[in-house]
């Protein structure tokens, strides 16, 4: 590819400016994220026919950095009359075609999904593509698993295994993740189970990925099991939640009891990470929908509806002794920055004190940082506009908790209003940090190094253009602000 251009989407108020979402139709699931040759292939469930979910195709766009996209024709098409329909899946570069599906030129890209047929049976498939990713033709010995009696058994995602050199398949069985392995990507053995005794149980688990991060503060490296939830998130519907632990190419065992949340807002599901970045250290770059099945196919946007989470870079942390996953926006997105607001700069406040700029671009990164060391603040900012729908985020400094509320952000059918808890957790006392990314139809909140997220859409009948921060209690010793325009 020697050119890249972004072609102008249709003009609507709700249309996100920073983030991913086709020119028309549905669109939810990211699936068969791989990066090759300095892009980065993005494949998402998409319905070509309609606005709402169904006739499951894989849509595909492609990004020389993340920040910029361009859709591409549907890489691989559903089988209504064969298999089934293309539902979520994972990409993999078979670098040594070990499945023998290459051409002998370059190494194919294998995409492992799961077909989903007229009667509900669900089997995983796989196809490949010689052509770069363009298109991917499925493997004539489809199924390479069958179902073995299970109602809901989907979703595969590959990672390569060094240790035993062979290839992992993590995907969902009801209630619980199965693992396979295999040596070629067509012929796999059931390994182990796991979960059925772990984690949140509130629906039905979707989604999974097995990858391995290294802390920064040990040195040590532990594998992370992602399972998308649908419903029993920790704010209604559906969620992600995240599992540390061991495995040793066959069994995952957790290091933990409590349930752990990669992002507590309402919209950031079955999120993936790219395969193909090894050569950059083996980076894990996520990237997630961003909806909630709980109202997804009912948002106002009428002629299209879903769109992608900002990338986000994970990160393995020791937090008070034990590990917690982080995911921080990732670093390219500093390039969308335009202009800068320099807003507060290291300004004392006392509880009761109200500050307001009225310079807030409706696509927009705001940074703040805050700093205490007497009584815990308790600070609010409102995004606030022309109309007076506001979104409120709260910091309880002395509960360790970070709320949202978007009650009177604007559009709030199908039980879309509503507050949002998340836990707090500190990067170092007296201190946070809290990056927000204001677009069109939504907010991402990253707190201390995205060691807590929120993700929230949103739906105004203008954008934001006033931001207030409010000291409802406590004292703060310095806050600074900076606001950039994003474009």
């Amino acid at each position: 590819m020697t050119s890249f251009t972004t072609p102008a989407l249709p003009a609507d108020a709700w249309r996100p400016q920073l983030h991913y979402s086709a020119r028309g139709n549905w669109i939810n699931d990211p699936n068969g994220l791989f990066y090759k040759d300095g892009i980065y292939h993005l494949y998402y469930q998409m319905n070509p026919d309609d606005s709402v979910w169904g006739n499951m195709h894989w849509g595909h766009a492609v990004s020389p950095d993340l920040v910029r996209w361009q859709e591409l024709p549907i890489a691989l098409d559903a089988e209504p009359e064969g298999l089934g329909y293309a539902f979520s899946g994972g990409a993999v570069i078979d670098w040594n075609n070990s499945s023998g599906l290459g051409d002998g030129v370059s190494p194919p890209i294998i995409a492992t999904y799961t077909q989903h047929s007229k009667d509900a049976v669900q089997v995983q498939s796989i196809a490949y593509s010689t052509d770069g990713g363009k298109r991917f033709v499925p493997y004539a010995g489809n199924p390479v698993i069958a179902n073995p009696g299970l109602k809901d058994f989907r979703d595969p995602k590959v990672v390569w295994h060094e240790p035993s050199q062979r290839w992992v398949m993590a995907l969902v069985a009801g209630d619980r993740a199965h693992f396979y392995t295999s040596t070629n990507l067509l012929e796999w053995s059931f390994a182990s189970e796991f979960g059925a005794e772990s984690g949140a149980h509130g629906g039905v688990w979707e989604c999974p990925e097995l990858f391995s991060l290294t802390c920064a503060e040990t040195g040590e490296s532990r594998w992370i099991l992602t399972i998308s939830l649908n419903p029993g998130g920790p704010n209604g519907g559906s969620a992600m939640q995240y599992f540390v632990g061991q495995f040793d190419g066959q069994v995952f065992q957790v290091e933990h009891e409590d349930t752990r949340w990669l992002d507590f807002g309402t919209d950031f599901y079955a999120g993936i990470t790219w395969d193909g970045l090894q050569s950059m250290g083996d980076e894990r770059v996520m990237i997630a929908w961003m909806s909630n099945w709980q109202y997804a196919n009912k948002t106002p946007t009428d002629s299209w509806r879903g769109a992608m989470s900002l990338p986000r870079r994970m990160a393995l942390h020791n937090v008070n002794g034990h590990y917690r996953v982080a995911s921080e926006p990732h670093v390219n997105l500093l390039q969308a920055r335009r202009g800068e607001f320099d807003w507060l700069s290291a300004q004392a406040m006392a509880a009761g004190e109200l500050l307001s700029t009225s310079e807030l671009p409706p696509v927009a990164e705001i940074v703040l940082q805050l700093r205490w060391s007497a009584a815990a603040p308790l600070v609010e900012w409102q995004l606030i506009n022309a109309q007076g729908e506001q979104l409120s985020l709260v910091l309880d400094a002395a509960q360790a908790r970070l709320s949202l509320d978007r009650r009177q952000s604007g559009w709030d059918q199908e039980g879309f209003g509503r507050e949002m808890h998340a836990e707090l957790y500190a990067s170092a006392p007296g201190f946070a940090e809290l990056r927000l990314f204001v677009d069109r139809s939504s907010l991402e909140v990253f707190a201390n190094g995205g060691l807590t997220c929120l993700t929230s859409c949103c739906f105004p009948q203008s954008p934001y253009s006033t931001l207030q921060l409010h000291l409802r209690s406590g004292a703060l010793d310095a806050v600074s602000a900076q606001i950039y325009h994003l474009e």
